[in-house]
């Protein structure tokens, strides 16, 4: 019995260590990434100035045309993020301040994400190789319900994520396989979705005094910074409109152009404009604040 006791206990001190082995490379192959995505290119990057950031969801990295800020004579980068929420850009520019970043204006989409508070898993989970090695990050997950998990148990974030931060994420990253993320200036354009379902349907969703929202208006006014808050277009034919009425109501200061591109011709999706409409739309933004 005492045998098998020292022999489980060795076990499981080689477990740990081969835990331990693990988070400490992943983590070191992370910290060299700068070309797979939004997080990696923030995170390796210091020191730089724009005049204007791009935040928010699908609905900013679709949205707003970055090169023709550009050839406004803005530095412009769109930041938007597929899938995320108020959670993630919140972080990402608290990430960007970390960076010593120099930011005149911030450009947010704030619409459908102000309905939640929860960070999205997906993209969320691209912060986490970081989160021993930035104080932004550490502190914005401190709160989360799994934190202890995520910030003590090595290599415990790698496999809970594996499908976004595992194995074949990390061989990408190891041998610098690029992606489209970062293209364009980070603003992604769609084409037209000839089968694309022009309906949609919002009715249940709620605006909330939305607390991340709340940061990024209080990190904005601290660092001298102007927001400009956006709700972004949607295709007509969608039930629960006057949602964009009540976040008017919630937050005056949200400027609604939701009705700014109209027409399917302009939409990929119901949710999302394509190439067509991102152009139209973002040349009424240059027009109306630039």
């Amino acid at each position: 019995m005492k045998r098998f006791l020292i022999f489980t206990i060795k076990i499981l001190l080689l477990t740990f260590f081969v835990l331990v082995v693990l988070d400490f490379a992943y983590t070191k192959v992370y910290l060299r990434s700068s070309n797979r995505g939004k997080i990696e290119y923030v995170y390796s990057s210091k020191a730089s100035n724009y005049d204007v950031v791009i935040l928010g969801s699908s609905r900013a990295n679709n949205h707003f045309v970055a090169p023709m800020f550009e050839d406004k004579g803005l530095k412009t980068f769109n930041f938007g993020m597929s899938g995320g929420h108020l959670f993630e850009a919140s972080l990402l520019l608290k990430l960007m301040l970390e960076r010593k970043y120099t930011i005149k204006n911030v450009i947010l989409e704030a619409d459908l994400n102000l309905s939640n508070e929860k960070r999205d898993d997906g993209v969320s989970s691209y912060f986490l190789p970081f989160i021993h090695d930035s104080e932004a990050i550490r502190h914005h997950f401190s709160k989360e319900a799994d934190f202890k998990q995520l910030y003590f148990l090595p290599f415990y974030r790698y496999v809970v994520y594996d499908s976004k931060i595992g194995f074949r994420e990390i061989y990408n990253v190891a041998i610098d396989k690029p992606t489209k993320l970062l293209d364009h200036l980070g603003y992604y354009p769609l084409g037209k979705n000839p089968n694309a379902n022009m309906k949609n349907d919002i009715t249940n969703l709620k605006p909330l005094r939305n607390k991340y929202y709340e940061e990024i208006k209080q990190l904005c006014k601290a660092n001298n910074i102007k927001l400009i808050a956006i709700m972004t277009p949607m295709c007509t034919n969608t039930k629960g409109l006057d949602y964009f009425e009540k976040v008017q109501e919630l937050y005056p200061e949200i400027h609604n152009y939701e009705k700014a591109v109209e027409g399917d011709r302009y939409f990929s999706s119901c949710g999302h404009m394509n190439d067509m409409g991102a152009r139209k739309f973002t040349s009424i933004i240059l027009n109306d604040f630039f």
